[in-house]
This record gives C-alpha cells, structure tokens and sequence, in this order.
C-alpha cells in the first residue's frame, strides 16, 4: 500500500528504471542502424546521446519544463502573500521552501518541478491566484509540496524529457528514412527497406511510448498527494472546491502541451473528453467525493 513514507523511494527507484530503459531503446536502435549501414559510428553515437540525454533529463529537466512553460521565478519582495503561504506550509511539512513560480496565463492550474525537496519548485498560473480564495489556493500549494515530499515530480519531470527525445528520434529517423541513407547500389534497396521500417516503427512506437510512461507515473500519486495535502492544511473542503474551480473554468492553458500535461494538478486540456484509460488525472468528480469524505470524518 502506497503511503507518503514509501511513495518517494519508490519514485526514486522508478526514475532509474526509466532512465535505463531509455539507455537500452536509443542503443538499440543505434545498433539496428549501424548493422543496417555496416558503420559502427552510428552505434558510438546513439551510445553517447542517450548517456548524455539520461544525464539531461535528471539534472535539468526542472530548468527545460520551466522554460517550455514560459514560467517566471518570483520572490518575497514582489510575491510576498503567496512567498508567505509556501513557507507556511513548508515549515508544517519540514521541507525547506522551493522556488515559486508564476505563468502568465489566466487559466487556473498548478505544477511541481524539481529532482528533489532541495530543488523543488512550484509553479502557479496567474490565473489560479487571482480566481480562488485563500483556502482554496493553500490547498493547492499544499498539494504541490506532497508532489515533492514524495518525490513524484522527479519522476513526472524526467518522463517529460525522455518521451520528448524519443519523440524527436522518431522525426529523424523517418526523415532518414526518406531523404538519406546513400549506399552502394547492390545495398541501396536493402538498406531503404530497413530505414523504411524503422522509421515506420519509431513513427507508431513514439506516441504510445508517451502514453504508456505518462499512465504509468501512476494516477494514484494525485490521491496520495490529495491526501497529503489534507495533512497538512487540516481542511479537506479547501483543496476540494479549488478542484471544482480549476476543472469548470472554461480557459484553456496555453503553456501547456501534450507532454507536460500530466505535471498539472488538473487536466490542462479543456473540452477534450479523454478515455479514463489513457487520461493522466483520476477523475474531479471522484478526487471531490474523497474529499468531502475525509471532511465528514
């Protein structure tokens, strides 16, 4: 059972599972194109970018989602009732105070960065600040800070980065596939039926790797993270109605993409309806009603 005492080392441990699975895809892939090519350059050099993406992704993956969010650092001399209320909190959960940032949009949601409580960081749209109350937002805040006790945002962080290249991989290789590859002519076919499948391979295998390692970062860490959050603020309705604030309002954040989407403390797509089966978030409706459950007891 997942509790907020285990719930980081597991996080821990997960993160390097994913970094070394993808350590092992990159190679492989390497190793496919060398042999297909008979040049083994190609081998030194997917070993070398995915050492060095893996390397990327643990110590600024923080930095990159921050600048992919538009996000900018405020500090207590010109943020000093939200400084206050992170540092509240803080103090309650024995965390040392991250940094707070602020997007500029006016679309209400919340996200936590960070590869550990030394390095956290929360990240707020103008939008969640000038829309809830005080208890709400603390909610909110507080919810983001049992993302970093528990470590869930070094794991959702490096995720971002490493489906990100995989991604981008996919791109190359299909653009090899169909513009590159020159060879001799008894090899020429040979090789372009290779390239040809590989890229149509990584084509359909890069999206479904997203998904596959989003819905993995299990959408039990928003319930684990819920509850944390009603340990430390003491009021389960705050955090609640902040949630039914934040899913009705109708604006759509524009900092937001398919890749950080899962960062965010609700879905920061707007009218898209999304299968329970791939969607990154447990549903409001039944986030609330624990919620309020916890209320009543």
């Amino acid at each position: 059972m997942a509790t907020i005492y285990n719930q980081a080392d597991k996080n821990v441990r997960l993160t390097w599972v994913y970094i070394a699975g993808f350590l092992v895809f990159v190679i492989g892939v390497g190793y496919v194109f060398a042999g297909a090519m008979n040049n083994s350059l190609i081998l030194y050099i997917a070993v070398a970018f995915s050492i060095a993406m893996s390397f990327v992704s643990y110590w600024w993956s923080d930095k990159i989602v921050l600048t992919m969010s538009g996000a900018k650092e405020v500090t207590h001399d010109n943020a000093r009732e939200i400084y206050h209320m992170v540092e509240n909190l803080c103090i309650t959960a024995g965390l040392p105070v991250p940094k707070i940032y602020i997007i500029e949009d006016s679309a209400p949601n919340a996200f936590a960065t960070g590869r550990d409580p030394e390095h956290g960081v929360i990240c707020l749209t103008s939008g969640i600040v000038s829309k809830l109350e005080k208890a709400e937002l603390e909610g909110v805040i507080a919810h983001e800070l049992s993302h970093i006790g528990n470590r869930d945002i070094l794991l959702s962080t490096v995720v971002v980065i490493l489906v990100g290249f995989v991604a981008l991989l996919a791109d190359w290789f299909r653009h090899w596939a169909f513009w590159g590859g020159k060879s001799d002519e008894n090899k020429s076919g040979q090789l372009q039926i290779v390239l040809m499948i590989a890229a149509i391979a990584l084509s359909i295998l890069a999206p479904i790797a997203a998904v596959i390692m989003q819905m993995a970062i299990s959408r039990k860490r928003e319930f684990l993270a819920d509850a944390s959050a009603v340990l430390l603020t003491r009021y389960p309705d705050g955090l609640a109605r902040a949630l039914e604030k934040i899913s009705s309002d109708s604006e759509k954040l524009e900092a937001a993409n398919r890749a950080t989407a899962h960062l965010y403390i609700t879905n920061p797509f707007k009218g898209k309806k999304i299968s329970s089966l791939f969607a990154t978030h447990p549903s409001i409706e039944e986030r609330v009603r624990i919620l309020r459950e916890m209320n009543r007891k």
